[in-house]
């Protein structure tokens, strides 16, 4: 099954779209943030991130949602920095740390992306894509022409600008964003970033509205759609069922919902009181019923040995 990307590439279009994204940074205004960096100079802003991609790690994942995973992995590849910063982040290292990173080009990049392939990956999947659209665009020529004929997986906060978002139609194959917090306080508090839930609730609508429902194949592989994560925070039940009751009646009852109940005190978590406890097994129930009633059925079936192991049952 061609990839989305392919037709584009064929009529010229991918090449258009990926100029179009560089010279957006030579004042930088990808993301939310609006930094208005020259990063074709060098310079940086939130994500920390000039010209150039900075790759951490890539290769086969079998830590994802099912129809990702299969049997041979999803193709990941951790881009290093972040635009949205969330104080507990679980790759801090990685997307606010110092942890090393590989700048590569567009070749190498693209070259990433066929090697993820060979290896028999189901999916390119891009975790914390969103500051360097410009460089993914750009890498996808090289991997299109080198054979790439694999989905792309836009993976993300879902902290995203519409205007990019448009660039990436006809482009991904499978949006997977994170949506994290319902209220400006929150997401002022936890990653100074107020305007958070405006911005994700456009994102999701336009994201929906490119791929729609989640497709898995007869071999249960996902091919394109919609997949949405939300990570249970403590003590922000209520924010988690205005974030469902959101999915539920502006996107679809059909959307494919992994609630996650992962987390635990990372990064600058501790820097706050309420961040410093994991998630209990009766919150994680009583978001997964609160699903079912609104009539979200698509919900991801997690690993319940390791769910309970991690919850303390």
């Amino acid at each position: 099954m061609p990839i989305a990307a392919q037709g584009l590439h064929a009529r010229g279009l991918l090449q258009e779209r990926a100029e179009i994204a560089r010279q957006r940074l030579a004042c930088c205004t990808l993301c939310p943030r609006r930094c208005r960096v020259d990063r074709l100079a060098g310079e940086t802003g939130r994500c920390a991130t000039g010209l150039l991609a900075r790759i951490a790690s890539y290769g086969p994942h079998f830590g994802e949602e099912s129809p990702l995973v299969g049997s041979r992995g999803s193709g990941t590849i951790f881009v290093a920095g972040c635009n949205l910063g969330c104080c507990f982040c679980q790759n801090y290292d990685i997307s606010q740390g110092d942890e090393p990173a590989q700048e590569v080009d567009a070749r190498e990049f693209g070259a990433i992306m066929l090697e993820l392939q060979a290896m028999g990956c189901h999916n390119i999947n891009l975790v914390t894509p969103s500051h360097v659209v410009p460089q993914i665009l750009a890498a996808l020529i090289p991997a299109i022409e080198g054979g790439l004929d694999i989905p792309i997986v836009f993976n993300g906060s879902g902290y995203e600008s519409t205007e990019t978002l448009a660039l990436l139609a006809g482009v991904v194959d499978i949006y997977l964003p994170d949506v994290k917090f319902w209220r400006p306080e929150t997401a002022a508090r936890y990653a100074q970033a107020p305007d958070y839930p405006e911005r994700v609730r456009e994102a999701l609508v336009s994201m929906h509205h490119q791929v729609g429902d989640l497709v898995v194949g007869p071999d249960g592989i996902a091919r394109t759609g919609l997949l949405v994560r939300h990570l249970l925070m403590p003590g922000l039940l209520e924010e988690t069922r205005a974030i469902l009751r959101f999915i539920a009646t502006r996107l679809s009852l059909a959307t494919y919902v992994n609630i996650m109940a992962q987390y635990h005190p990372c990064g600058r978590a501790d820097q706050y009181e309420e961040l410093g406890r994991t998630i209990t097994g009766d919150e994680y129930r009583q978001a997964r019923e609160f699903a079912r009633t609104l009539g979200l059925s698509r919900l991801d079936r997690p690993d319940l040995s390791r769910l309970l192991r991690r919850l303390g049952r």
